[in-house]
């Protein structure tokens, strides 16, 4: 019998900010004109979006409040309710203190507005990533290194995320994070080798995070039937086979990549389509290519770990909790649960709560 008492540093590897008001103090000086204001709906008060010059860049993500937190706890049995103040960060002492609470020691943040389709303004778009990053860069700087981040990048102009990745990189960032559709396009176009240029020579990784950059695709799958599964999930691990499949690891091959959110359950069957439809070709896909060409994924409390691993190894596996967020994939106690499963080693346990992590984002 396996106990609780997994002795390791712990690093959240999926963890979230929710974008408020103070994010966009950080213009500079003549791009106060790009500042979005939040404008509520009509008929749902409670629920705003981001608005400028008429151009709804999308909501401010809707986080569980007390009540709506106990009926998900009841429901599905995970803890999702966060402080405001700690989700958004306007309080970082009261996010450190939280996560002591959660026995996490390091969290990795990711944004909460670059998850669906925004501007379509290339000028207005490098205005808002430099005022996120710069926001982020500050809070970094109060957090005692715990709170480490996943830059935003202007996607319709590659060639002007450099400096911001730079920036970054140099103020606690450990990852650029990229949509797995941006407009038109898939995140493998060599449109945006660019950025992969770049996130090479900074040794950072790619960080795919569950989200839909594509208007049109994202109208078409946001529905009923499919909900975030079809349109956030699906176009997620569309762009890992996508990975597989291209030139991308042989043009970038000291490139990391990590696909977040999105369960591990997909791995399987992924990496044996990719094995079996390149087989005959020049450049055939092996059984061990998420460890040939440095791809991690992040996994849920509830994976099948033994199958999962089977295909992926162990060494490129990481866990996170999705703090500040109130979806399925939101468990502000995957941590102590995943250190008392009975059905895997205290080694394992360690490289997915700390070593993987710690040499996926470089920390």
């Amino acid at each position: 019998m396996l106990t609780a008492n997994v002795k390791t540093d712990v690093i959240d590897a999926d963890a979230h900010v929710v974008e408020n008001e103070r994010v966009w103090d950080y213009l500079e000086a003549g791009e106060e004109k790009y500042r979005p204001t939040l404008v509520a709906e009509p008929d749902n008060p409670e629920r705003q979006h981001w608005v400028l010059d008429g151009e709804d860049l999308g909501p401010k993500f809707p986080s569980p409040n007390e009540k709506q937190s106990e009926e998900h706890v009841k429901r599905f049995g995970r803890e999702v309710g966060t402080p405001v103040q700690a989700r958004e960060l306007s309080d970082v002492t009261q996010r450190l203190s939280h996560m002591d609470d959660l026995g996490i020691d390091v969290q990795v943040l990711y944004n909460s507005l670059w998850l669906r389709p925004l501007t379509r303004r290339p000028e207005v778009e490098i205005a808002l990533c430099w005022s996120w990053n710069r926001w982020l860069a500050n809070v970094w700087k109060l957090g005692e290194n715990r709170l480490r981040w996943t830059c935003v990048v202007p996607a319709l102009t590659p060639t002007e995320a450099a400096p911001q990745m730079r920036f970054a990189k140099e103020h606690g960032s450990v990852g650029v994070c990229m949509r797995p559709f941006e407009r038109g396009k898939l995140m493998t176009d060599p449109f945006y080798y660019p950025i992969y240029d770049e996130a090479q020579r900074l040794d950072i990784p790619v960080t795919v995070h569950i989200a839909n950059g594509n208007p049109d695709l994202f109208k078409l799958l946001n529905n009923e039937a499919g909900g975030g599964f079809s349109t956030f999930r699906v176009p997620t691990v569309t762009a890992c086979y996508a990975l597989l499949m291209s030139e991308i690891p042989r043009v970038f091959p000291k490139l990391r990549w990590g696909f977040i959110e999105t369960s591990s359950q997909w791995v399987p069957w992924v990496v044996h389509e990719a094995v079996r439809r390149s087989l005959g070709g020049e450049h055939p896909v092996s059984m061990s290519c998420l460890r040939d060409y440095g791809i991690y994924v992040s996994t849920q409390t509830d994976d099948d770990f033994s199958y999962v691993i089977s295909y992926a190894g162990e060494d490129n596996l990481v866990i996170g909790t999705d703090y500040g967020h109130g979806d399925t994939s939101s468990e502000l106690n995957a941590i102590s649960r995943f250190k008392v499963m009975e059905d895997l080693s205290p080694q394992v346990k360690r490289k997915i709560l700390s070593d993987n992590p710690r040499r996926f984002y470089g920390i």
